[in-house]
């Protein structure tokens, strides 16, 4: 194990960590470490912990120092400088008519190079917009092209659930999610439905699948013939959560519905034929 710090970055969830160095570091505190980017201006969202050593990148890096007045005043000035960077680079862009939208932009915490983020169908040649964004900030220019899921985890957003989305708020890293998943939680496959902002499938489908691919054989196929201690009947609906059935039976020409707890149905799935337990009918 290994004593760290937390750090965040301004849109970006993910926790990355940090030797403690010689200063003692409060939560909340703004500070000055070196990555692989360079210089870089974070928050401390836990001041000291421990972690396995194979979850740590080395080497591991020591956090240079608590941010001094300076240093925010620096961070406060390259984000100030932001919104106009954003105006001046879409201006640039319609002009030299290329099929790009811009998400964001950044400049690196030493001034010396600011980041634009796109997102495009394809490839795009952007050489010579990357000529010209050079010769009005006079800087290095760099342009990243990412994907949808990473255009809403920088612009964030309401999720149908009512929260921020899981990408933009709490998830450190993309989570692989597949059509699987709903069929698993027995939800609707109408994309409207079961897909996020970004239009992929919400993140949160994967949250509790290891649950539902386990429940998911232990309930009756909807639609399907099974037995209850009253007689057979047809599965209508089924709840995973409580490991309940809701049968339709007709009897003595009579329709009536009944909820069953699973294990006292019997009902084909997947090739195996699941009897009620001993002793009911």
């Amino acid at each position: 194990m290994a004593n760290v710090v937390v750090v965040k970055f301004k849109g970006n969830p993910k926790p990355y960590y940090f030797s403690p160095g010689e200063e003692a570091l409060k939560k909340g505190a703004h500070v000055v470490v070196e990555t692989a980017r360079g210089l870089e201006f974070g928050v401390v969202t836990e001041p000291l912990m421990e972690v396995a050593e194979e979850k740590i990148v080395q080497p591991l890096k020591s956090v240079l120092r608590v941010a001094t007045e300076k240093d925010e005043e620096i961070a406060a000035y390259n984000e100030s400088r932001r919104a106009e960077a954003m105006k001046i680079c879409k201006e640039k862009i319609a002009a030299h008519g290329l099929e790009m939208k811009l998400v964001d932009c950044e400049f690196t915490f030493d001034g010396g190079k600011v980041i634009f983020t796109f997102t495009a169908e394809g490839r795009v040649d952007f050489r010579e917009l990357v000529k010209d964004l050079a010769s009005v900030f006079h800087l290095r220019i760099e342009l990243r092209q990412v994907g949808s899921r990473d255009e809403t985890r920088i612009l964030g957003g309401i999720a149908p659930c009512g929260r921020v989305c899981c990408c933009a708020g709490c998830m450190p890293d993309f989570r692989k999610v597949s059509i699987k998943m709903a069929k698993n939680q027995g939800l609707s496959l109408n994309p409207g439905k079961i897909s996020g902002l970004c239009g992929r499938l919400m993140c949160c489908l994967s949250y509790e699948d290891d649950y539902y691919a386990v429940a998911c054989k232990k309930v009756p196929k909807i639609g399907g013939t099974v037995s209850t201690p009253e007689g057979k009947g047809t599965a209508i609906a089924t709840d995973m959560l409580k490991m309940t059935a809701r049968v339709k039976i007709e009897k003595d020409g009579a329709v009536f519905y009944r909820d069953f707890p699973v294990d006292e149905l019997g009902f084909k799935r997947g090739g195996e034929t699941s009897e009620p337990e001993e002793g009911e009918n």
